[in-house]
């Protein structure tokens, strides 16, 4: 079995793959402070609750925007699973071809995104990611990864209201009954949910007129784009584990089976 492991600021994402079968996904929240037996055992606790033995491991493949813990995992995977994992990051295959100005500054989740988008659903393709930021990424219908936009993300922008002012509370991130806010908590919630649908789809339309390019399918992924993808048009298609299946298109792409 192949163990996807997807690094962010938030969170880890992780999969585990028997052949094109994503058989179980869990999440656990990253953390810099811990070891790498650390690791292992949230690692290997979670494996056993959704029923896989840690034999039944054979590789791993990572992608992290984190770099400061990937000692710690990648000797995690080497002691605990005997794999060394496969790392994303320059000069690996991805399928995919970075044309911007700097390609080793495009993140190993957007790339993933990216090979996933474009090897199940074809180009061109905008991809969304909701996730620490909000990203849309613009890849060509032969794979060329030509523009990318960052945004603040939906809980960066409402941390930044109950975290930086005095008197607003912390509130749910939902979408209130209607935009004409009656209170200070729905007056919030409308402010990062309806924004954040704005946002989404004027930087979607924009990237479409400017791209000059026809019949582009937008893909979105990240744990809150459901609820933006249930208001909105612009998104063709919502696939909540979309870079998991981009990591397991990138480790075939190493020759792995």
């Amino acid at each position: 079995m192949l163990l996807t492991i997807d690094i962010g600021n938030t969170n880890f994402t992780l999969g585990v793959f028997k052949g094109e079968e994503l058989v179980t996904t869990f999440r656990m929240t990253t953390k810099s402070a811990r070891t790498s037996d650390e690791y292992a055992m949230i690692m290997l606790d979670l494996l056993s609750y959704n029923n896989v033995a840690m034999e039944d491991i054979s590789d791993v493949i990572i992608a992290s925007v984190v770099p400061n813990i990937m000692h710690s995992m990648t000797s995690a995977c080497v002691k605990y699973l005997n794999a060394t994992p496969i790392i994303v990051q320059a000069g690996i295959r991805t399928g995919i071809r970075v044309c911007n100005k700097n390609p080793q500054s495009v993140g190993a989740d957007r790339i993933v995104d990216a090979a996933a988008a474009y090897g199940l659903y074809g180009g061109p393709v905008i991809v969304i990611d909701y996730g620490t930021a909000t990203t849309f990424d613009l890849i060509t219908e032969d794979g060329a990864f030509i523009a990318g936009v960052t945004a603040p993300g939906i809980r960066s922008s409402a941390q930044s209201l109950w975290s930086n002012t005095a008197k607003l509370p912390e509130f749910e991130i939902v979408k209130p009954e209607s935009i004409l806010a009656q209170d200070t908590i729905t007056s919030m919630q409308a402010g990062v949910v309806y924004g954040q649908i704005g946002q989404t789809e004027y930087i979607v339309n924009q990237m479409k007129k400017e791209s000059g390019l026809e019949n582009i399918k937008v893909v979105a992924t990240g744990g809150l784009g459901v609820l933006i993808n249930k208001e909105t048009d612009v998104i063709d298609i919502y696939d909540p584990n979309l870079t998991l299946y981009g990591l397991r298109i990138v480790f075939e792409k190493q020759g792995k089976k």
